[in-house]
């Protein structure tokens, strides 16, 4: 009975969330953005607008496939501790077709902003490398990979929400018990349905974590290498995805710390769990500084002309004052601040470090786009930068905020065995 009362509370606290501070602030954000990006279009900065609007799809749609890798990785490793806390990285998917609308407009209305002085450089080129780098054929992969892609990482987190609709569908209000009988229609619960069902689970993730690693690599080549056509880093796709998922577990560390307020789970969120976030962002973070080091070391000693460019224009002149903020702010103070046990297991300074690195994340990416296509000798800060800013993280904001009203943000069977493996030790 104990056991029926304690999985009937999850499923209700599943339930409660309205999540109305994503909801209005993500509305708010992109009326205000959509109308300041309007403006910018119709004005003379309608080719930063696009190129900022670039930037941003960059870091936004990192942090969904990010978050959507750690949860397949997740899955993979048969994680126990995470059961209450991973429902909140799995919410970030619902930006994906945001992101899939935004690479179209990308490569049809903001193409010649972005990629216009691109074309002017590829009859230089090899022809391979101009072939790769064609309008058609960078467009048609980008569409093929990320399609398949961001298909298969809704697939798994449909498949994982399926058995939790299932329990919660008696408790759920009218309009939701209806969506999730529709989708709960083929699984009855049964122990061969649960087991058909987490194997379904286990072969999207294992077929998600290397589609990942190839559909970014692709989106750090053609989004961001491109834009200087003649500079090449066969690291820069590694040291975007993993960028991403240090990004999805920073993000999952501030939403976890917002959430369990939100759904009064607080209590059963322990120091030990935030502890274990805390490393993975601890440990990412290290390895997002590895990765780093490893491109400018290589580029640094062998000194070719094609490969300095484009460092030494982002760490020397009026580029340096952002790379040095990039520095301290991904590496430097998450670093030092994480190291200790006690700061990954307080929320304050959990909370505090996520928000500085997912800043500077957020910089970074400004940093490795806008130089390469600015007409500006140094940073600008306009209603261009503001407006598509505020219109895809609001979007972000909104369409998590979305998800979290539709669906159970905490999974009652997953969260059972965390909290019965927290019991046991």
């Amino acid at each position: 009975m104990a056991e029926a009362t304690d999985r009937e509370g999850l499923i209700r606290q599943a339930l409660a969330g309205s999540f109305r501070g994503f909801v209005r602030v993500g509305t708010l954000s992109t009326v205000v953005g959509l109308v300041l990006f309007g403006i910018a279009l119709m004005g003379e900065g309608a080719h930063r607008a696009w190129q900022a609007f670039h930037w941003n799809w960059l870091f936004f749609t990192g942090l969904a496939g990010g978050s959507l890798a750690l949860v397949a990785v997740h899955k993979v490793a048969n994680a126990k501790w995470s059961g209450l806390i991973i429902r909140f990285a799995s919410a970030a998917a619902a930006f994906l077709p945001i992101a899939f609308l935004g690479l179209f407009l990308i490569f049809t209305v903001g193409y010649d902003a972005i990629y216009g002085h691109m074309q002017e450089q590829l009859h230089g080129l090899p022809h391979g490398k101009e072939l790769w780098l064609s309008y058609g054929f960078m467009f048609g992969r980008l569409v093929v990979v990320l399609g398949i892609l961001f298909g298969l990482g809704w697939a798994l987190v449909r498949a994982d929400l399926i058995p939790d609709l299932h329990l919660a569908k008696d408790q759920a209000d009218a309009p939701r018990r209806r969506l999730y009988e529709v989708w709960t229609s083929r699984y009855d619960g049964s122990p061969e349905a649960r087991e058909r069902q987490r194997g379904r689970i286990n072969r999207l993730a294992a077929a998600f974590i290397p589609l990942y690693a190839i559909g970014f690599s692709l989106i750090a080549f053609d989004m961001i290498m491109a834009l200087q056509p003649h500079w090449f880093s066969n690291l820069l796709g590694g040291f975007y995805f993993m960028g991403s998922f240090l990004g999805g577990h920073m993000l999952l560390a501030l939403t976890m710390l917002y959430g369990e307020r939100h759904l009064g789970i607080a209590h059963l969120i322990s120091p030990k769990q935030r502890h274990d976030l805390g490393k993975l962002c601890f440990g990412f973070t290290v390895f997002w500084a590895y990765l780093m080091w490893s491109q400018y070391l290589v580029i640094w000693y062998g000194n070719l002309p094609e490969e300095t460019g484009f460092v030494f224009a982002r760490l020397w002149g009026p580029w340096r004052p952002v790379g040095t903020v990039v520095l301290f702010g991904m590496f430097l103070i998450p670093f030092a601040g994480l190291l200790g046990e006690t700061p990954k297991k307080t929320r304050l300074t959990l909370g505090l470090f996520a928000s500085v690195s997912l800043l500077a994340l957020w910089i970074e990416r400004y940093l490795l786009v806008i130089p390469s296509i600015s007409e500006h000798h140094g940073p600008t800060l306009g209603v261009p930068e503001i407006g598509a800013t505020l219109l895809l993280g609001g979007l972000f904001a909104l369409s998590y905020g979305t998800f979290a009203r539709l669906f159970p943000m905490v999974s009652p069977r997953l969260a059972e065995i965390t909290l019965e493996k927290e019991r046991g030790h």
